[in-house]
């Protein structure tokens, strides 16, 4: 049935074509049932762009004109629209059309039986179990630092099997042509529409685990057969429909709470103010609702590989790197004297270092031929040995996502005291247990300080710090990095001014047990009314080295800028941070700024509260 005609049933047809029974409800109050709400994803107050309408950006998801701002109107055109047999937008709208008929009592044998493209579809999708899969974070990637959510569908008939399992992830739209900047202003503004997708889920194990080296948490979901079918259908119902999509609240995870709600509507899945929706927020939420079931650890093949190496002894690992150049050493004396489950480890590293390395690349001949001979060799050693891959906490066992603190301390000869809040997320030294060692995303992060001869001003804030300091070894050597940019006072021109900069930097970092230093350049370009010109810009080099214990975090690092004016400025800087429990540390700090006419030194100590 053409949609315009849908729209363009009047009220006296729908009274004539709805039954006795239907006629007796009152639609207003039937409009605000926890099911017909989920199902128009209608959640008051959920985000800070909600509207007390539905978050459904596009018409096509709509019957009656005024359907997405009044849930009374599309109840009214849903009901007249489905009532007569063979309709159309019964097949459109499944999980509609279910809800419908059980609460006006209509009775029919087969109501979907001509429904012939959402049948065949249907029965392709696996209906056994339902899975949160939580790609956790990951380094030297932006936007899979918070990590990222999708739902996955399994099998009755084969429910350890991922094959036949299918992935739902909502993303943002993106294009090709669009690079990391941009992708992160727009998914900021709203600049992209969202969609629900349905892909076989060994693509996305592909994507998340071999190519972008990400840890997999998996937490099956304890819905019943009827909730998950109701699930299902709501799927059929968002084909190519779009939503607005924000990266800090209306995201992968945020909706998929919201399909969750349409699964088991009147639970309260999405309920209160979320000005953000972090993924691991998501997860916690599926806790505190008892929806969870189970929960299964799948480490990355980069954390596999890590696993191997540290069963290698020095010579090994100097042996399995040459292997990796020329698989034809195996045929050599010095390999063959070890016993064949030691052979078989140094070809194992030597073949996931080769995997791990040209995964974003198109297989050559060479790749190829090298790929099969370290196979022959592993398949020509059995290994009896094996190795324990230690399950790390899970995501949802770290501190909250924001944060608030008080401290005070001493700069030159005046006291001070500051207050804290940081947006989100995360930075070097917070509490690591269920955190990505080596990782900082941190956004709205700012300082107010007062002083015993000042009022309370603004000491810092920082808009965006991203640090990625990701470890290297003999095989695998990638990049640490990191871009920072806000407001801080800085030294210049005998006195501390609040600057505008921008600066970022790249290097590499090492891990020697809990110790891992890094080496960083440093480009900055900053805004400061004591220079001539305006902006000017410097270059220099940040030093530093992370402890992580179990109750300890330490950062010490020294960072140089030299300016083009002749200005430079030196920064020695020692972070303790001491966690009292998953949402409280006290974090101390030693600072001292050199610059060419003077210096200062001071220290602070703060207590630091996280929460979601």
């Amino acid at each position: 049935m053409p949609k315009l005609f849908l729209r363009r049933i009047t009220f006296a047809g729908f009274f004539i074509l709805c039954a006795s029974s239907a006629l007796a409800v009152d639609t207003n109050q039937l409009a605000e049932d926890p099911e017909w709400l989920a199902l128009l994803h209608i959640n008051r107050g959920a985000t800070i762009h909600s509207r007390n309408e539905s978050y459904v950006d596009d018409e096509n998801f709509f019957i009656a004109e005024d359907g997405q701002s009044d849930r009374v109107a599309e109840l009214n055109a849903s009901i007249a629209a489905m009532q007569p047999a063979q309709s159309e937008a019964r097949c459109k709208f499944p999980a509609r059309y279910r809800f419908l008929a059980r609460t006006l009592q209509w009775s029919e044998a087969q109501p979907l039986a001509h429904c012939t493209e959402y049948i065949e579809w249907r029965d392709q999708i696996p209906s056994g179990r339902a899975v949160l899969v939580f790609p956790a974070s990951y380094l030297n990637s932006p936007s899979s630092m918070f990590g990222h959510t999708l739902l996955r569908l399994d099998s009755s008939a084969e429910p350890e099997s991922v094959w036949s399992s299918w992935a739902v992830n909502f993303g943002a739209v993106t294009s090709e042509k669009d690079n990391s900047l941009l992708y992160a202003y727009r998914g900021l503004a709203g600049g992209y529409p969202g969609r629900f997708v349905i892909v076989p889920y060994v693509t996305k194990v592909q994507e998340y685990s071999h190519m972008e080296n990400r840890d997999i948490w998996e937490y099956s979901l304890s819905l019943t057969d009827a909730e998950l079918a109701r699930l299902i259908d709501h799927l059929w119902e968002l084909r190519e429909i779009n939503f607005d999509y924000y990266f800090f609240d209306e995201n992968c995870s945020f909706r998929l709470l919201e399909l969750l709600d349409v699964a088991r509507p009147g639970d309260n899945i999405i309920q209160g103010f979320r000005f953000a929706e972090a993924p691991v927020n998501s997860v916690r939420t599926l806790y505190q609702q008892d929806l969870v079931s189970d929960r299964v650890y799948r480490p990355s093949k980069a954390v596999e590989l890590q696993a191997d190496l540290d069963a290698l002894s020095g010579k090994e690992l100097r042996l399995a790197k040459r292997l990796f150049k020329n698989p034809a050493i195996a045929q050599e004396e010095e390999f063959q004297r070890y016993a064949p489950s030691r052979r078989h480890l140094m070809a194992r590293v030597a073949f996931r270092t080769l995997r791990l390395q040209e995964r974003k690349h198109a297989r050559s001949d060479d790749v190829a031929a090298r790929s099969f001979a370290l196979l022959r060799i592993i398949s020509d050693n059995p290994f009896d040995e094996d190795i324990d891959i230690a399950t790390p906490a899970p995501p949802e066992d770290g501190h909250g996502t924001q944060m608030i603190g008080l401290g005070g301390g001493q700069v030159g000869a005046q006291d001070f005291g500051e207050l804290y809040y940081r947006f989100t997320y995360h930075d070097l030294i917070d509490n690591h247990r269920g955190f990505l060692q080596g990782a900082q995303i941190e956004a709205l992060d700012f300082r107010l300080r007062s002083t015993e001869s000042d009022e309370l001003k603004l000491e810092s804030l920082d808009i965006v710090h991203i640090r990625s300091l990701a470890p290297r070894n003999r095989f695998l050597k990638p990049i640490s990095w990191y871009v920072q940019g806000g407001l801080e006072r800085a030294l210049a021109g005998g006195e501390k001014r609040l600057v505008r900069f921008v600066q970022g930097g790249a290097g590499g970092s090492w891990r020697w047990g809990p110790m891992q230093p890094y080496a960083l350049t440093t480009l900055r370009l900053e805004n400061n009314s004591a220079y001539d010109p305006l902006m000017e810009g410097g270059a220099g080099a940040n030093l530093g080295v992370l402890w992580y214990f179990p109750h300890l975090e330490m950062n010490a690092s020294v960072e140089s800028v030299y300016f083009g004016n002749d200005e430079y400025r030196n920064r020695w800087q020692v972070d303790m941070n001491i966690p009292l429990s998953r949402q409280n540390g006290l974090r101390l700090e030693w600072q001292r700024d050199v610059w060419r006419d003077d210096a200062e030194q001071g220290f602070n100590i703060a207590w630091r509260h996280y929460f979601d």
